[in-house]
């Protein structure tokens, strides 16, 4: 299995500030970066423009780390534990699915893996010790 793991920072509506803190400090670069206003929209609860202007996902790099930067997901309440978490990419849907099915193991699963606009098998988990994990099937070859 080739298996890549990243940090994930969360913020509550400031990842844009986030992101221009690391570069300046970190010397980050950025890969990516998408607002949630780019992304599908779902009719049935519309967005503001101030939600839609939040960053959905940031890829930055420094040094030889990528790590990612987002806003928390309107109305994804912030806990204790999930401001930083672990973006585990794989490539197929199978390791996608066993490193969720043991990681939820006496945790909580906060995201089922299922399909979602930007993979093929996406979800979140927090295990047993408070650890969130992303599990990301990366679809582009």
């Amino acid at each position: 299995m080739k298996l890549q793991m990243n940090p994930y920072i969360l913020v509550d509506g400031s990842a844009r500030e986030a992101i221009a803190f690391y570069q300046e400090a970190l010397g980050a670069v950025v890969l990516f970066k998408q607002t949630m206003g780019e992304g599908p929209q779902n009719p049935d609860a519309p967005m503001t423009e101030q939600e839609k202007a939040q960053i959905a996902h940031a890829v930055l790099l420094a040094g030889e780390t990528k790590f990612f930067v987002a806003d928390y997901e309107p109305g994804m309440p912030r806990s204790r534990g999930n401001s930083i978490n672990i973006c585990l990419t794989v490539e197929t849907e199978a390791e996608a699915q066993q490193l969720f099915t043991s990681l939820k193991a006496g945790g909580t699963v906060d995201i089922e893996l299922a399909p979602a606009y930007y993979s093929p098998a996406y979800g979140m988990v927090t295990d047993k010790f408070g650890v969130c994990f992303q599990i990301f099937m990366d679809n582009r070859k």
